[in-house]
């Protein structure tokens, strides 16, 4: 019989992407912000990291259909900690993190765990905003074309 020699430890639930894990091996990333903090620390960061990749996967169509900048500032005690640009406006489509290079149509501030609430579809984005737990600037309207590509990338 064989013996198993590799003791990697096992992945627990919770661990990682929940979704599309579509990542490329040996990509580069680079923070959104310099910070002291260790980017291991935020749960968003994970599920920032995947939708970038489903972005490079379907840009081109996502670009057809929502055609707008949207940036996103993730905040953890009042100050940004992460921010986060989806361009879906120009050319097949962008993912990055930092500010928009190009105005942003909608700009999002987002404390993390309503953020991650958001993602995972525990609240609904229009009563939250209504309850005043995240801010939206720009095109408010828009907000509706971003919920339905975390809930397209939630599927996948």
């Amino acid at each position: 019989m064989w013996k198993r020699t590799d003791h990697q430890p096992k992945i627990k639930a919770g661990d990682g992407p929940k979704a599309c894990q579509c990542k490329e091996m040996g990509s580069a990333w680079e923070p959104a912000m310099p910070h002291p903090l260790e980017l291991s620390e935020f749960q968003s960061f994970q599920v920032f990291e995947d939708i970038r990749y489903y972005v490079k996967e379907v840009g081109a169509q996502l670009v057809k259909k929502v055609n707008a900048i949207f940036q996103l500032d993730i905040t953890k005690d009042g100050k940004i900690v992460l921010q986060w640009t989806i361009d879906l406006k120009n050319g097949s489509g962008d993912m990055y993190p930092g500010s928009a290079k190009l105005p942003a149509d909608t700009i999002f501030t987002i404390p993390e765990p309503v953020f991650m609430e958001l993602v995972l579809g525990k609240i609904n984005p229009q009563k939250a905003f209504l309850a005043g737990k995240f801010k939206v600037s720009g095109k408010v309207l828009l907000g509706r074309k971003l919920e339905r590509l975390f809930k397209d990338w939630a599927k996948c």
